[in-house]
């Protein structure tokens, strides 16, 4: 339900599909009201002027016109954003724009208003129409304030738009999903859910899950196993973390029984444990660490590209990402098993090391920083940061990692 639902928020289409029904719900309840007080029952509405058919069919002939247009225009310049922004930053960043949800209001603003006013104008009628002359005042007159409030969202779309496609905007929504990310999967403690001790438990007695098709294991629904696990006395080992990509056949879960007997997985069994493990085309930030480091990363490299020369960008991906992997650093290990209710685990979970993290940062932005005075400092100020609150069991190894960057034939850590 979880994946589903981080779907639903990333695509373009929920919030003005949504809008769009309000809208025509809308439209109907104020035309029902019109009639209401066309006949009496319902007192009329002070201050709102008469109008006449052909009046009403115009103003709501030019709301909807000028909305569908503006909606348009405003959907090109998305698009136009979205491609700038994938040969400048990378193609993996798309995601941030069609994801926000500043932009989906706006379209959602314009395509309800159009909708409204299509359907309150197909309400108006003169006696040459039917002999039954009716205008829907109230619903007129709500359309045109719809339609001031969209130049509102026309204004604050072009200023949204000027603004998100800044460099630091990018970056600064990189690195939330970065935080989310190390969040859920780092701890500096045990707690009622999770662990951070090794779960030591044996090779025998497991039963494997594959996949039924190909793809990117984009999330996966860890409280659903959780609960799964519990009811059913088993021990789920999850072996397709977030981020690999798994072919037909392919092992994405396995189980075992808490006596240690091998479990009979039946096929509405595997259905179960195979809807938890979401799979699709492309990885996503959401819960895989790796990738939401490596969009900050991926943009300090497009930065240092010849065609774009902009050590800046690299140096303010590299600060960007200190506030995150300070912390984890600091006195962070990576969560080894989610706990059912009576504290014994019951999915395991299996998360890059974050030594694995900042090396993997290191290795690449000394690889194609090197050379850039500007980047290497900042490089510098980032290991001493994390050299300075490393905890003792990683004392030294970031001055390891370091000089690797400026002499990769040194030999690695042991």
């Amino acid at each position: 339900m979880h994946a589903l639902l981080v779907r639903i928020r990333e695509s373009f289409w929920f919030l003005p599909a949504v809008l769009g029904v309000v809208a025509i719900v809308a439209a109907q309840l104020l035309v029902t009201l019109d009639r209401e007080v066309l006949d009496g029952r319902v007192p009329a509405v002070p201050f709102l002027d008469a109008l006449s058919a052909g009046g009403g069919r115009s103003i709501l002939t030019t709301i909807g016109t000028a909305m569908l247009t503006v909606a348009g225009t405003s959907f090109s310049i998305t698009i136009s954003v979205l491609a700038t922004t994938s040969s400048t930053y990378g193609p993996r960043l798309v995601r941030n724009f069609t994801a926000d949800r500043a932009n989906q209001l706006v379209l959602a603003a314009f395509t309800s208003t159009f909708l409204y006013a299509m359907v309150v104008l197909r309400t108006v009628h003169t006696d040459v129409d039917d002999g039954d002359p009716f205008v829907p005042v109230v619903a007129i007159h709500v359309a045109v304030l719809l339609a001031v409030l969209d130049v509102g969202v026309l204004v604050f779309f072009i200023h949204h738009i000027a603004s998100s496609t800044q460099i630091t905007s990018l970056q600064r929504q990189v690195q939330t999903d970065l935080r989310a990310a190390v969040d859920e999967a780092y701890r500096d403690g045990d707690d009622d859910r999770r662990t951070i001790a090794p779960v030591v438990v044996p090779e025998d007695g497991w039963s494997a899950v594959r996949a039924a098709a190909d793809g990117y294991v984009q999330s996966v629904e860890w409280r659903a196993l959780t609960a799964w696990a519990g009811r059913n006395d088993r021990l789920v080992d999850v072996v397709a973390t977030p981020g690999r990509y798994v072919i037909q056949g392919d092992v994405v879960v396995r189980v075992r029984a808490d006596g240690g007997s091998r479990p009979t997985v039946d096929a509405a069994t595997a259905r179960t444990l195979r809807a938890a493990v979401v799979l699709g085309t492309a990885r996503t930030p959401v819960q895989d660490v790796e990738f939401a480091l490596q969009q900050l990363v991926e943009i300090a490299v497009r930065g240092l590209a010849s065609g774009s020369n902009d050590p800046y960008t690299a140096v303010s991906a590299l600060d960007m990402a200190t506030p995150v992997l300070v912390p984890l650093w600091r006195d962070r290990a990576a969560v080894t098993a989610l706990l059912g209710p009576e504290g014994a685990p019951r999915v395991l979970q299996h998360w890059p090391a974050p030594e694995d993290l900042v090396a993997g940062l290191f290795a690449t932005v000394g690889h194609y920083g090197a050379g850039q005075p500007l980047v290497e400092r900042a490089a510098d100020r980032l290991a001493d940061r994390l050299e300075q609150q490393a905890s003792q069991r990683r004392r030294g190894l970031v001055a390891t990692m370091r000089a690797r960057t400026v002499d990769p034939g040194q030999d690695s850590p042991a």
